[in-house]
């Protein structure tokens, strides 16, 4: 007995040794891991990744940026079933436990070493998992365990449950870029959580353990197994009745992707806002949840879409069939689905779908779409009412035109976009557009840009040939020359020369300028010239005025210098510039002489909704006189004009502005000030430059509506409004065709060309090509909008003008027109020919 009792007395010694050791070793352990636990007081105040929205200006849904699809939402805004689905399946006594559930530990423990089922509950707590997530790396260790426990203790001390339970279901991973019980429950089920059934609920729990390779869409028998399982787990713990957990399970499994709606395709626009985003805030940009709001009008800008698109299609097919994109080989008895596929990597382009021909017969062709649906295209519904059989053949990949009988509103296919019934939707053989388009709509009094389309289809090329492509703008830029000339004396009844002319360069080159008509008309005045268009009269005109004199003037309008030629060819139209610019240009005429820079970017709101950025532009204000003060430093790209960046520091006062310091804008501080305060702070109003007189826009603008009343741009006519004014533009060979005009509150210039510099054709003239573009757009732009006035301004005099230029007495008939009173004394001096001149051809040399 002694023995036995020696030998137990050295057993309990050892074990209270080993005991004391542990403890030791514990709380060694601790008082070396606790110390360097990261402050849990920081999840408080978390920022999760989300993503940027950017809106129209009435706040309809633009475009949403980021790599991750997040929607943070309040635990008071989950229902009890979501929490309880999750909690079932990951942490049944969460609401128990202190952040380590020992009797789910053990439970797991045992059933893993006692059963078949690796589905067994227990493990890391919820709390665990958080902690894993905000703050540990996925390596496994016990030591890293041991880390994630006390953690987890520390945050059940000092974070509440609630709080616990929404860093859960705000962070965790869904598969498909979904982070977030919401966001998952829009993607998977286009629903928000408040909407979710229960099988719905359940089957979104299920998916954190397995992200990838167990969500729905991945893996849709994996997740109905999961799923049940979380149904069967909330019936047990009267989460739910066997009743409803059983019907539940009998749902079919049934989700989808569901991308958030884009409610206004303005792709382009779009772009433009990301680049300048991430230019002002960096790529953060894409993850702070930022709300941009954007100039664009959702009519406006789906009326430049449809014109721009429409207008190009009806341009294409005057120049007939170019054949078809590609061609498959398909093999025999190859069926629609399958054939079908093979367009997987073919996107849509606008309203066009790319389909495959599957057979052809006498009159007839059956094409399969991507989804493996079939089409019949006739000689009805064919390119140009042409055989289709003699067009295609079996393999051809081609495009079928997509429109939608009896519209509503503004619904339209765009880039493959159908939400719309089968029923409604007719299907036209067509092809891509070999030519391309640009649309640039702003209002002139202020520079916003309400519409903007840089291309028939952003998917088929994102380059955005509104505010990158460089072309020359011909005739459509002789505006700009004659206004020049009224600002050096000249009137629209001043006489020039339209007569051949030579000029010999020092290099032996001769340049001899033709109209586009090949004929002289002699003698004209300068409205009739620019009704007409005639080349030689503003060769002659910038001859008169000097080149380096139109080249200061012409900048003033915001073109930069740089980009005039610095000779007479400028007359032409040769400078290459940019649809956004020629349109800031055309806003001068129509404000009254006022520089405005285009600008898009109304507001920027972050995820707390605080306003960090207010755009104040500047506005042309034909009543105001210039205060002498200076304009804070804008941020201007391209031409726009895009606020301050907030990485800049403050510039200080200057007693005159720069070219482009034309406005300011209102940010909130990043100092720590309360944003919120920013909302309150009262915006001076800030005048645009004037840089043209305001009686040499009005007397543009009076001759520009003479071009639409009876010059090149007579089609515009048919809006039938009498405030309308424009002019067409053609380059060499025809390879731009342009107009840019005014009416109603909106300034809009159209551009069409190719993005290669081939020629559009013969006689694609910018009334062919480009005004009936305009055209569409303006049609709906001015719906229900005043028309614009043009009054003459004060020191204007209304004269009688005889057809050669000479002043007339009062009533006695002639030619009315207005000029600026110190004119009238040199009506007559740009008379520089005899009264039986002929149209001789002159010669000149050009030093």
């Amino acid at each position: 007995m002694s023995r036995i009792r020696r030998l137990l007395r050295w057993a309990l010694v050892a074990l209270l040794g080993i005991a004391v050791l542990g403890v030791v070793a514990l709380g060694t352990l601790y008082y070396v891991i606790v110390p360097k636990l990261p402050d849990v007081q920081t999840l408080r105040n978390v920022e999760l990744q989300e993503p940027m929205h950017v809106y129209a200006r009435d706040g309809r849904l633009m475009a949403l940026y980021g790599e991750m699809r997040r929607y943070p939402v309040r635990i008071e805004d989950v229902p009890e079933r979501v929490k309880q689905a999750f909690i079932a399946i990951e942490d049944a006594r969460f609401y128990e436990h202190h952040g380590v559930d020992y009797k789910g530990v053990a439970r797991a423990v045992w059933l893993l070493a006692t059963t078949d089922d690796r589905r067994v509950p227990g493990g890391s707590t919820i709390t665990q998992q958080v902690a894993r997530q905000f703050f540990l790396d996925s390596e496994y260790s016990y030591m890293r365990k041991l880390r994630e426990m006390l953690l987890a203790m520390r945050m059940e001390q000092e974070l509440s449950k609630d709080e616990i339970l929404e860093l859960y279901l705000n962070k965790s991973f869904f598969g498909h870029r979904s982070y977030g019980v919401a966001a998952a429950a829009e993607f998977y089920y286009g629903k928000t959580l408040a909407e979710l059934d229960l099988d719905e609920a359940a089957s979104l729990a299920g998916i954190p353990k397995f992200p990838s390779s167990g969500n729905p869409l991945s893996n849709p028998e994996r997740a109905r197994e999961r799923r049940d399982y979380i149904l069967q787990r909330m019936a047990e713990l009267g989460f739910a009745s066997e009743t409803e957990a059983r019907a539940a399970q009998a749902v079919p499994m049934h989700a989808e992707r569901h991308e958030p709606p884009v409610q206004v395709h303005a792709p382009y626009v779009a772009e433009m806002v990301r680049q300048e985003m991430v230019d002002r805030y960096g790529s953060e940009a894409m993850t702070q949840g930022y709300r941009v709001t954007t100039t664009i009008d959702p009519t406006l800008q789906a009326a430049a879409q449809r014109a721009l698109r429409d207008g190009l299609l009806t341009y294409d097919a005057r120049h007939g069939w170019h054949g078809v994109e590609q061609h498959l080989e398909l093999p025999a008895g190859e069926d629609a689905v399958a054939a079908g596929k093979r367009l997987k990597d073919i996107p849509a382009q606008a309203n066009l779908l790319p389909a495959v021909v599957l057979s052809t017969a006498t009159g007839q062709a059956e094409l399969a779409l991507r989804d493996g649906r079939t089409v019949q295209v006739t000689r009805k519904n064919s390119f140009g009412n042409n055989d289709p059989a003699s067009l295609l053949t079996r393999g051809d990949v081609v495009r079928l035109r997509v429109t939608v009988d009896a519209p509503a509103s503004d619904e339209e296919p765009v880039d493959g976009n159908l939400p719309l019934p089968a029923e409604r939707i007719r299907y036209d053989l067509s092809q891509l557009p070999r030519a391309q388009a640009a649309l640039v709509s702003l209002e002139p009094e202020n520079g916003a840009l309400r519409a903007l389309s840089g291309g028939f289809s952003f998917v088929g090329n994102e380059f955005n040939r509104a505010t990158q492509a460089r072309r020359q703008p011909g005739s459509s830029f002789k505006p700009f020359i004659y206004a020049s000339a009224l600002e050096k004396g000249f009137n629209p009844a001043s006489i020039v020369l339209d007569a051949p002319v030579v000029f010999r360069q020092r290099n032996g080159k001769v340049w001899r300028p033709q109209n586009s008509t090949g004929n002289f008309a002699g003698p004209m005045r300068l409205r009739e010239a620019l009704v007409q268009s005639r080349n030689l009269v503003s060769v002659r005109l910038l001859d008169a005025i000097g080149v380096d004199f139109a080249r200061d003037h012409i900048s003033k309008f915001g073109f930069d210098e740089a980009d005039l030629p610095p000779n007479l060819s400028m007359s032409l139209g040769t400078a290459s510039l940019t649809p956004l610019s020629v349109a800031r240009g055309y806003a001068v005429f129509a404000n009254g002489g006022y520089r405005v820079t285009p600008w898009f970017i109304d507001e920027v709101r972050d995820r707390n909704d605080a306003v960090v950025f207010k755009e104040n532009p500047a506005v042309a204000c034909m009543g105001c006189e210039a205060t002498g003060r200076s304009a804070a430093q804008r941020h201007v790209v391209d031409g726009f004009n895009l606020g301050p960046a907030n990485a800049a520091p403050a510039a200080p006062e200057t007693p005159a502005p720069a070219p482009e310091t034309t406005g300011t804008a209102v940010a909130s501080p990043s100092d720590g000030t309360d944003a919120a305060e920013s909302d309150a702070v009262a915006v001076e109003k800030i005048e645009a430059p004037r840089v043209i007189d305001n009686r040499v826009a009005y007397q543009v603008v009076s001759m520009m509506r003479d071009v639409v009343r009876r010059g090149t741009g007579t089609p515009a006519r048919v809006l039938e409004r009498e405030d309308v004014a424009g002019k067409t533009g053609t380059t060499n060979e025809y390879r731009d065709a342009w107009f840019s005009g005014m009416a109603g509150p909106y300034v809009t210039t159209v551009w069409v060309g190719r993005d290669n510099y081939q020629s559009l054709g013969r006689r694609e003239y910018g009334g062919r090509a480009a005004l009936p573009i305009w055209i569409d757009y303006m049609r709906v732009a001015l719906d229900g909008q005043p028309i614009a006035a043009n009054e003459p301004p004060a020191d204007m005099v209304q004269v009688s003008v005889s057809a050669d230029g000479r002043l007339l007495p009062q009533g006695s008939g002639g030619i009315t027109e207005w000029v600026k009173t110190e004119d009238l004394d040199r009506m007559q001096s740009y008379v520089d020919f005899d009264d039986d001149a002929s149209p001789a051809e002159e010669s000149f040399d050009i030093f």
